[in-house]
């Protein structure tokens, strides 16, 4: 890596549900780039981001932000008005991603099998089931698996699902409803233009949701996957073929469900993170790491795409 001295603001926390999330994978962004010589400006977002970095004026901007407003498009734009270089993907792309409903219109025409579904309105859900249980209820644009539900014929949620239960409902207007997927929970890295290895989640209970992606010891990765290398191979197909549907940059990581009594027609890719975490935890670093990149070298990698891009 022969990238020069750059003044990096690493841009982190905010306001959207995966702020705590963000801040981990900022501060370790931030020390990466300490560790190699570079300037680092640590940047919680607040409403004044453009003033500050009006203030600062960095050489580029490492995007460590998840979630909304910081992964869907809206600092994108700002930035790309401001003509200051920044990491991940762009305006387009994020807005496109970050909608689960927009990203199957842009890959399942392409042959990339997602699973079917339907955008419903949350009072609707009092009245009956969208779907067959079990199926799953999801926000359409939040993601670390941030207020998904599983609902099952055994759930407490009720049937129909009662008004007062927990669960995302409580918190959205609308939700995507899907058929669940049962089996395998698997996902493929790609950086800069190759795709990686792939790794299977194993939940010690429960599902792969937001508190079991980012609680040490609640989920086991498994690095790489004990899958039939037909599987990994479609997983890296799919997950590079995404990348590049989509115009991801610098780094991006897609995500499957695989239902191994199905061989290859059982896998499906459920959604495509543009901006995966980059914390301790985090399976971009971990696969990075697997295929002999360092997170030092894995940093720099994604803010020399980013100067090129710019």
């Amino acid at each position: 890596m022969t990238l020069s001295k750059l003044h990096i603001a690493v841009l982190m926390g905010g306001w959207s549900a995966e702020r705590e999330v963000s801040l981990m994978s900022g501060n370790g962004v931030a020390d990466a780039l300490e560790s190699r010589g570079h300037k680092v400006t640590r940047v919680d977002m607040d409403r004044n981001l453009a003033m500050v970095l009006d203030g600062i004026k960095p050489d580029a901007v490492f995007n460590a932000l998840h979630g909304t407003p910081g992964e869907d498009g809206t600092v994108q734009g700002m930035l790309d008005l401001m003509q200051i270089p920044y990491t991940h993907s762009g305006l387009v792309t994020s807005v496109i991603a970050i909608d689960k409903e927009l990203t199957k219109q842009a890959l399942v025409p392409q042959g990339i099998p997602m699973p079917e579904g339907k955008v419903v309105e949350c009072a609707t859900l009092y009245k009956g089931d969208p779907l067959p249980r079990p199926y799953v209820l999801k926000p359409v644009n939040e993601g670390s698996s941030v207020g998904i539900a599983i609902v099952r014929d055994d759930s407490n949620y009720g049937s129909p699902i009662a008004r007062d239960s927990k669960g995302p409902w409580q918190d959205f207007d609308h939700l995507l409803a899907e058929p669940f997927i049962k089996g395998r929970e698997l996902t493929t890295a790609v950086i800069g233009d190759k795709a990686l290895c792939v790794t299977e989640l194993q939940v010690k209970s429960g599902f792969y949701d937001y508190d079991a992606k980012y609680t040490d010891g609640l989920t086991e990765h498994i690095c790489p996957a004990d899958i039939p290398e037909d599987i990994a191979e479609l997983c890296r197909e799919y997950a590079l073929k995404a990348h590049r549907l989509l115009g991801c940059k610098g780094t991006s990581r897609s995500d499957f469900r695989w239902d191994d009594e199905l061989g290859s027609d059982g896998l499906f890719l459920l959604e495509t993170n543009t901006q995966p975490g980059m914390t301790p935890y985090s399976l971009v670093p971990e696969q990075a790491k697997h295929m002999g990149m360092s997170y030092a070298d894995l940093v720099e990698a994604i803010v020399e795409e980013a100067l090129a891009k710019a």
